[in-house]
Parts: structure tokens; C-alpha cells; sequence
């Protein structure tokens, strides 16, 4: 039986790069057509350069109201979201990363719940997925210990600075105003500043608990190449961040130079043996930390 929803109509916009995202778009799919809601889906590649990849995803252009294209250049992943919302046709849009599942059979319709409210955006959150498995995966470990400080009430708390992109909905005018900063060609801190840019513009969140599912990480050598990449953008854009990442707060709060000093020597005399335990096969968290932060603050000399 369908729940009509027919004064609802809603985008769903999803940036991918070297992602098949079929069974996603058939679940988002599938939802819809079970509310009876006006919509469409449209899948944008950033020119993945794995044919396999492309070849997958063109059975998206099969499927009702979907649509999957591949861009002729490698832009980035803010580019990419402002190419999603140009081509958009409905009022509200709704961004969803690649590699996240749709685990929640009433994903969509708690979405729709709140297109009615007086909010501009709508946060739904992401959850990790149990598995036992990877216990040795630094990005598993990383987001395990992390998932406790993400549930709706906390992230309202602060609720512009907790903004994350890979899973909200947006008003589609208040999207076009504000834009991603088409600066970040890589991603990383470009949903922070978007968090930032919101604020500025007297946007009303809501973070609400209607979370993905993250059930890919990345092997810890590559988490660990992303999160070295990750920081030089924050180095980069630091004064554009600064009060929207905790990173640069405890930076920033550290005002005695000879502890700053002692932070960058100990990361010159073990940072390559942290790093090998990161990239080995028993990560430790605490680790983990320490190399962000001398990593970060090698940056800074």
C-alpha cells in the first residue's frame, strides 16, 4: 500500500568518484515510489578513471526518474555538490555520499516529516556499522569511538560547527545561496566551512537521528595518506576554519611556545614510527591522535 505524499517534492543528489552506487540508488528509489512523492535522483561522477566504475553505474540511467552523469573533469567534491544543485528541479535536495547504505526502510519518509517545518536544513547523522572483523581498521576504530559523540541532541548543541555533508537535506534556495567553496578541490573541512557559511546567513538547522550506514573503510595506509591530506587543507584554509574545527581550537589554545616546540620535536623524533603503527595491523587510537596533532602543528613551523 502507498503512502501518499504527493505535495512532497524532494532531489536527491549524490557526488560519487570511483563508487558503484546502484543498490543505493534502488533503495532511494524504491522508497520513493512506495510514498507516491515527486522526485528525482541524479548521480554526478567526478571523472572516476575506473571504466568498471562508469560501466556500473549506467544502469542507473535505466531506472524511473534517475539520472547518472559522468563530468568531464575531475572538479572535486564541492564542485561537484554545486553541479548536483544546479541541475536539481525540486525545492528541497537531499545530498547523500556514495559509500554510505540506506539501512533504514523509513529513511526517506522521516526526511519527508520535516520539509513541512520552519527549518532550512535538516542533518540526519551517520552510523557505524558493527563488525567484528574490522577491529584492526584504524578508520573503523576512529569512527566506533567517535560515534557516541555524534547523536542528534549533541550535534544540536552545536549545531553549525557538527554540520557534515554526507548525509542532510537542504531548502534548494538556501543551498544556491550558499554554495560550496569551490576552493577545496579535495575533500575534507568543505562541509566545515559550509557548516560556517549557514551560520553567517541566519540558516535554521535541525540535526535529527535518520543516519547512513558507513560499512566501507578505507585499508590504514590509505586512511592515513587522507587524514595527511585532510590536514594540509586545514593548514591551508585555517583562518577561514578557525572556531569550526576542535583541531584548531587546541591549537590555538596552546600558548606557551616551548610546549608548541616540544610537540613539533617529538613528532620529528616518532612520527614515522607512529605512522607505521597506523599503517600496521594494531592502530592504536591515542596514536592516532598524537600523529594528527604533530602532524598538523609540522605544518605550522
Amino acid at each position: 500500500m502507498h503512502t501518499v505524499m504527493s505535495n512532497k517534492a524532494i532531489s536527491i543528489l549524490i557526488p560519487i568518484y570511483n563508487s558503484v552506487c546502484v543498490k543505493q540508488v534502488k533503495e532511494l528509489s524504491a522508497q520513493a515510489q512506495q510514498l507516491n512523492v515527486d522526485y528525482e535522483i541524479i548521480v554526478a561522477d567526478d571523472d572516476s578513471p575506473l571504466k568498471d566504475v562508469v560501466r556500473g553505474n549506467e544502469a542507473i540511467n535505466d531506472m524511473p526518474n534517475c539520472q547518472y552523469i559522468v563530468k568531464p573533469t575531475n572538479t572535486g567534491s564541492a564542485a561537484t555538490r554545486n553541479f548536483l544543485a544546479e541541475r536539481s528541479r525540486y525545492p528541497w535536495l537531499l545530498f547523500i555520499d556514495c559509500d554510505v547504505e540506506i539501512s533504514n526502510p523509513s529513511f526517506l519518509r522521516t526526511y519527508l516529516l520535516y520539509i513541512d517545518n520552519d527549518y532550512d536544513v535538516i542533518n540526519g547523522g551517520i552510523a557505524v556499522a558493527d563488525n567484528p572483523q574490522m577491529g584492526s581498521n584504524l578508520r573503523y576504530i576512529y569512527e566506533k569511538a567517535a560515534e557516541a559523540d555524534h547523536t542528534a541532541a549533541k550535534r544540536q548543541k552545536q549545531r553549525y560547527q557538527e554540520f557534515r555533508s554526507t548525509n542532510f537535506m537542504i531548502r534548494r534556495d538556501v543551498f544556491l545561496q550558499n554554495p560550496f567553496d569551490e576552493r577545496f578541490t579535495k575533500s575534507g573541512y568543505e562541509d566545515v566551512l559550509f557548516g560556517k557559511h549557514l551560520k553567517h546567513s541566519n540558516a535554521a538547522i535541525l540535526h535529527i537521528d535518520n543516519p547512513v550506514t558507513m560499512t566501507e573503510f578505507e585499508t590504514n595506509p590509505d586512511y592515513v595518506l587522507k587524514t595527511e591530506r585532510n590536514l594540509r587543507t586545514l593548514y591551508q584554509f585555517r583562518s577561514d576554519l578557525r572556531g569550526y574545527s576542535r583541531l584548531l581550537t587546541l591549537v590555538s589554545g596552546i600558548h606557551i611556545s616551548a610546549i608548541l616546540w616540544l610537540m613539533r620535536l617529538w613528532h620529528r623524533m616518532f612520527g614515522a614510527i607512529e605512522r607505521r603503527n597506523l599503517c600496521g595491523s594494531r592502530p592504536y587510537l591515542l596514536v592516532f591522535k598524537l600523529y594528527r596533532l604533530g602532524y598538523y602543528l609540522s605544518l605550522t613551523r
